[in-house]
């Protein structure tokens, strides 16, 4: 299934880049879209950023079929991997999260673009559930609670960068 999110920002991609990768930024981020429980890390080697975050979110929302998967948590693990921007301050990073204990994955890629004197954050992937017959229907209650975290994600940024 194609996951897409799609922001924009007020402020230029090495400024928004730049809060991305404050650890109080994605500290936050992971508080306000968790249980309570998560970790979260930003390291740069070389022209590579990774950001890495595992929260642990209550399945609640979730119909049945899918708690009956994972449990009353699902615990997620996302980690980006940024390059280095290009010389008009655009940047590109692979995305890869994955539920632990579940067969559920978004593999795709995130990218911020100048738009005039701000930013466009766009998230593009594929949502996979790896299970026969009921795949579709996990990927569709997961969809809703991941675009909650890329929404809630946003308005953090919003807060900081405008």
């Amino acid at each position: 299934m194609k996951f897409t999110h799609r922001a924009e920002y007020p402020a230029a991609p090495d400024v928004v880049f730049a809060q991305m990768c404050e650890q109080e930024f994605q500290d936050a981020k992971c508080d306000a879209t968790t249980t309570g429980t998560w970790k979260a890390d930003v390291s740069t080697s070389g022209d590579r950023t990774v950001i890495s975050t595992e929260r642990v979110l209550p399945t609640d929302g979730l119909p049945d079929i899918a708690r009956s998967f994972v449990g009353e948590t699902l615990t997620v693990v996302e980690v980006q991997t940024w390059g280095q921007a290009a010389a008009d301050g655009s940047r590109t990073g692979d995305l890869n999260l994955h539920v632990k204990g579940a067969p559920m994955t978004l593999k795709g890629a995130v990218r911020l673009s100048p738009k005039g004197s701000g930013t466009v954050h766009e998230l593009v992937g594929e949502l996979k559930a790896g299970v026969p017959l009921i795949g579709g229907k996990l990927e569709k209650a997961a969809a809703d609670p991941l675009l909650h975290a890329a929404r809630t994600e946003t308005d953090l940024l919003h807060s900081r960068v405008g």
